[in-house]
């Protein structure tokens, strides 16, 4: 015997025969925002109510991600969007130098020619950050270990040198970039799966810090001291765990911040200046991270 689909009542609308008004009055309802679907309303999505929502997303997106390569832990480097690889600096001050025959007393001009000059001394920072970013890549059993892996901002400048490290060893790398006002864009050595856009400066500086088991930092300037300073705090707290971090360019440090003017002004304790270790290069940073972690008796390679 066939079986005969009967309709319920409520998978057809009221009769026009019942209420002439009926459909008119339904379409009314079913046109309101209020009927859409939570995940399908924008305008609910993106309300402030819904801002701890947002906030959850921002971060679960990644981690599933994350979770998905089986990444256990990260070396995160910070610097400079500013600072660029040598020939590139010196394209730059090239092209300056040039303006300034020109206008040889045209002060603004005069300022970008110095400026110019020291970025073509701080591009030796973009070749260490690539070679830094090497260690890390080659780090692991193989370049598909993803257990330890490099992260950084995800812009140019150092970021980019250290991402373009890790992509020089065939290595996977991950970048962390923030929605702003103005367009930008991510540096092309991130690794496309791993490469992250945040709505919430918040939610991206947790995920710098969840995973990591070391932090190196370029000379840089507002966002590079943001996230400096931020860490140290955290450690200096005990909200979160010690982990090493390296300031390579000792004699950028040591103009950039006077520490020392800060312990004796009483305003941090001497004790804090152990928190981090200034360096010169990526080999001084990587063997300081190496023994760090050596001396704790653990591995980088821990599963913890």
């Amino acid at each position: 015997m066939k079986n005969t689909y009967v309709t319920l009542p409520w998978e057809h609308p009221k009769l026009k025969d019942e209420d002439p008004k009926a459909l008119d009055l339904i379409k009314n309802i079913m046109n309101n925002p209020s009927y859409k679907i939570a995940e399908e309303d924008t305008d609910f999505i993106y309300s402030d109510e819904a801002r701890a929502i947002r906030l959850e997303l921002d971060y679960l997106k990644t981690d599933m991600k994350m979770r998905e390569y089986g990444i256990k832990h990260t070396i995160v480097v910070f610097g400079s969007a500013r600072i660029v690889e040598r020939k590139t600096a010196l394209k730059r001050l090239s092209d300056i130098q040039k303006m300034v025959e020109k206008k040889p007393n045209d002060r603004n001009l005069l300022r970008e020619l110095y400026i110019a000059e020291r970025m073509v001394g701080k591009s030796i920072y973009y070749e260490d950050a690539r070679k830094f970013g090497q260690f890390v890549g080659k780090s692991g059993k193989s370049v598909e270990d993803c257990r330890v892996i490099l992260m950084t901002g995800g812009g140019p400048g150092i970021m980019e040198a250290a991402n373009r490290g890790a992509y020089d060893v065939g290595a996977k790398s991950i970048g962390l970039n923030i929605k702003l006002p103005h367009e930008q864009f991510p540096n092309p050595y991130i690794t496309p799966d791993l490469c992250f856009l945040f709505h919430y400066f918040a939610i991206r500086k947790l995920h710098f810090l969840s995973r990591a088991k070391a932090l190196v930092v370029y000379p840089g300037g507002f966002g590079t001291f943001d996230e400096l300073f931020e860490t140290l705090t955290l450690i200096q707290t005990k909200k979160t765990d010690q982990i090493p971090v390296v300031l390579v360019g000792k004699n950028y440090w040591e103009k950039a911040i006077d520490f020392d003017f800060l312990k004796n002004e009483g305003v941090i304790a001497p004790t804090d200046l152990n928190i981090f270790k200034f360096v010169d290069n990526a080999d001084e940073a990587w063997k300081h991270i190496l023994s760090w972690h050596k001396e704790k008796g653990n591995s980088l390679f821990d599963d913890k």
